[in-house]
């Protein structure tokens, strides 16, 4: 069964729509000489504010060693299922013997990615930061795919406030040494 709504019955000076026409040509007015905010872009760069989160990336600490253990946290925690991990073995007799493993091969897909934040907050070793570019461009979608080296060109490098690497080398060289 259908409902009967009574509508409220317009005097003569609601029907005219004049009040609502008027106040619409003063908005126009009062904007018409505000400053313009226009930004030339690419010229003019917005200023991005604190806690911009921008496209991910991956980061190496001060001494030029990759921070990713290959935890897969980020890639588990990614609402878009944007990175992709492949864990890969350290070799035990190498320079990095005491890091238990390393990504063999990392990707975000920067189409997929939503710029969330969710993988910098999960990442226990600070390896993925989010940087304040915010324009990607290709020629096709393949290009958009990050692999581990264009992460890293564009991550740069980000001190440690901690040296644990430093700590868990010398006591591994320890326990190697007295074997």
């Amino acid at each position: 069964m259908a409902i009967v709504v009574e509508r409220k019955r317009l005097n003569f000076f609601e029907r005219l729509y004049l009040p609502q026409i008027v106040s619409g040509l003063i908005i126009t007015l009062k904007n018409l000489f505000r400053p313009k905010v226009t930004l030339s872009y690419p010229d003019q760069r917005p200023t991005l504010p604190d806690g911009y989160r921008g496209g991910p990336t991956l980061v190496k600490d001060s001494q030029g060693r990759q921070k990713c253990v290959s935890c897969q946290l980020c890639e588990f925690v990614c609402p878009s299922k944007a990175i992709r991990i492949t864990p890969g073995s350290i070799d035990p007799d190498g320079e990095y013997f005491y890091i238990e493993k390393a990504p063999k091969e990392f990707e975000i897909n920067m189409l997929r990615c939503i710029f969330c934040g969710m993988c910098e907050e999960v990442c226990p070793e600070k390896a993925i930061v989010l940087q304040d570019e915010f324009t990607f461009t290709a020629q096709s979608c393949e290009e958009m795919i990050f692999d581990k080296r264009r992460l890293y060109e564009a991550g740069g490098t980000l001190p440690d406030k901690i040296m644990k690497w430093k700590r868990v080398k010398d006591n591994a060289d320890l326990e190697r040494d007295s074997h």
